[in-house]
């Protein structure tokens, strides 16, 4: 099968051939991504309110919003895509409305509701635990905040089983092993996995496969 995307030798999403590709090829190399897409997509519905406020950080084409799309509907939701890559912003089909701006520097309100699909492994090392906290504290009291993202294994031969299950997982749909490894390697420096450490005790992990771990971090109802 060829590769939906010619992988650049630097991975970037600022990048018109990525941005248009971008949906077909994040689910080729991605296999679960709409399982996991639909497990967030449930959790909207069970914490998003009647006029609630909710924020896609890191919207890419507007996957998250589609999947919410009916939640924010019926429940007269004010809802806010955030994406930096202007390339990938054109190519958003998701709800209303899209900021294009830096996640990490972004002016938010206090949400009832907010996801970060595959971001956190974007942003420099240095300010994600401050960025995870600064959104902690602005969760609304029984809204919820949903991470998913690549996180680095554990050491030993178990960590190289858990890897190995990820590059199973992509041949398994037909993903070419060469654009397996050229996308590895285009990510160098690029992406960095997340420490699962950095997760507060609260956390809860809802998702698993391989490399790629999801959580729900649920406010009190204070």
């Amino acid at each position: 099968m060829k590769s939906s995307l010619e992988i650049p030798k630097h991975w970037t999403f600022r990048s018109r051939a990525v941005a248009k590709h971008f949906t077909r090829h994040v689910r080729e190399q991605l296999p679960w991504y709409d399982l996991a897409t639909n497990a967030v997509a449930h959790f909207g519905r069970h914490y998003i309110p009647r006029g609630g406020v909710v924020y896609d950080v890191g919207a890419s084409t507007g996957n998250v919003g589609l999947a919410l799309q009916e939640t924010l509907d019926q429940r007269g939701a004010r809802f806010t895509a955030i994406e930096e890559s202007r390339e990938m912003a054109d190519r958003y089909q998701g709800p209303p409305e899209l900021a294009i701006a830096d996640a990490v520097t972004f002016d938010y309100q206090p949400f009832d509701f907010a996801v970060c699909f595959l971001v956190m492994m974007f942003l420099p090392v240095d300010t994600r635990p401050a960025f995870l906290r600064r959104l902690e504290s602005l969760t609304k009291p029984g809204g919820a905040l949903v991470v998913v993202d690549k996180v680095q294994m554990p050491p030993g031969y178990v960590g190289t089983a858990f890897s190995r299950l990820t590059l199973q997982q992509k041949l398994a749909v037909g993903a070419r092993p060469e654009d397996i490894l050229r996308k590895e390697l285009s990510l160098a420096g690029y992406q960095r996995p997340l420490d699962p450490g950095m997760m507060p005790e609260t956390a809860r992990t809802f998702f698993q496969v391989g490399e790629f771990v999801g959580w729900i971090l649920a406010a009190p109802e204070r």
